[in-house]
C-alpha cells in the first residue's frame, strides 16, 4: 500500500496535452495551468487548458491558476478550464472560499502565500481559519507595483514555510527555485504535502523529461 507520506509532485506551467502527458507518465499527481497574470512565464490559454484538463485521466488533479479575486470572475475563469482545483494566486476577501464551496462544491480552493516573512504565518492561517483546502507557498511578491504572482524560479525563506506546514491542519505545498539539487534539502527542512515545480525541470521553456526523471528520482 502507498505510503501516505510520499511526497506528492505538481508540475506547474504545463502548456500543451503532449506535456500534460509526459508529466503524468513520470509520476506527476498534479498538473498546474496557468492563467492570465501580471507577470511570470507559463501563461497558456483557456482554451488550451480546457483540453489538457479533458485529458488528464483522475486520479491527476488539475489546477487551474487564477490572478482574478474577484468571485463571479474566479468561478466564470473555472467553467471555462474545467479544473477540478482553483489555485488562488493571489490575495481573495476572507468570505471568498466558503463562497466558492458553495457555488462549485466538487472545486478544490488552493491558496496561495508569497512568504516573504514571518507575517505570512499570519495570512497562511486566515485562509485556513476560513475553509480553504490547500495552502501553495511560493515565492513571488504581491507589493510590488507590477504584482510577481509566482513562477519566479526563486527560493524563499524555507523557515518561515516549515512554521506555515507545522500549524496549517490543512495540505501544503512548497513553490519557489526548487530543483533536483536542492528538492532532499527542500523535504528535510520543510516536510510539505506536496513540491510545485515549473522552471527546475524545463530547458528553454519547455518540459524536460531528463530533468523530470532526475526530480522524481531524487524524491523517491
Amino acid at each position: 500500500m502507498e505510503s501516505p507520506f510520499r511526497t506528492r509532485v505538481k508540475i506547474c506551467c504545463i502548456s500543451s496535452v503532449d506535456e500534460a502527458r509526459l508529466a503524468s507518465q513520470l509520476g506527476a499527481d498534479a498538473l498546474g495551468l496557468v492563467g492570465r497574470m501580471p507577470s511570470g512565464p507559463g501563461v497558456v490559454a483557456d482554451d488550451i487548458a480546457a483540453q489538457i484538463v479533458k485529458a488528464t485521466p483522475p486520479p491527476i488533479a488539475t489546477f487551474m491558476l487564477t490572478s482574478e479575486t474577484n468571485l463571479a470572475a474566479i468561478i466564470a475563469h473555472q467553467q471555462r478550464v474545467g479544473a477540478n482545483t482553483i489555485q488562488l494566486v493571489d490575495a481573495v476577501p476572507p468570505d471568498t472560499y466558503a463562497q466558492l464551496h458553495k457555488a462549485l462544491p466538487a472545486i478544490k480552493v488552493v491558496q496561495v502565500i508569497h512568504v516573504i516573512d514571518e507575517r505570512n504565518l499570519d495570512e497562511a492561517l486566515e485562509a485556513v481559519q476560513y475553509g480553504v483546502d490547500a495552502l501553495l507557498l511560493d515565492s513571488g511578491n504581491p507589493n510590488l507595483a507590477v504584482k510577481e504572482l509566482g513562477g519566479t524560479g526563486r527560493v524563499h525563506n524555507w523557515q518561515v514555510s516549515r512554521k506555515i506546514v507545522e500549524h496549517s491542519g490543512v495540505p501544503v505545498f512548497l513553490a519557489g527555485g526548487l530543483k533536483p539539487d536542492n528538492v532532499r534539502e527542500a523535504i528535510d527542512s520543510v516536510q510539505p504535502f506536496g513540491l510545485d515545480i515549473c522552471s527546475g525541470v524545463r530547458t528553454n521553456g519547455k518540459l524536460d523529461a531528463q530533468k523530470l526523471e532526475a526530480f522524481m528520482k531524487t524524491i523517491k
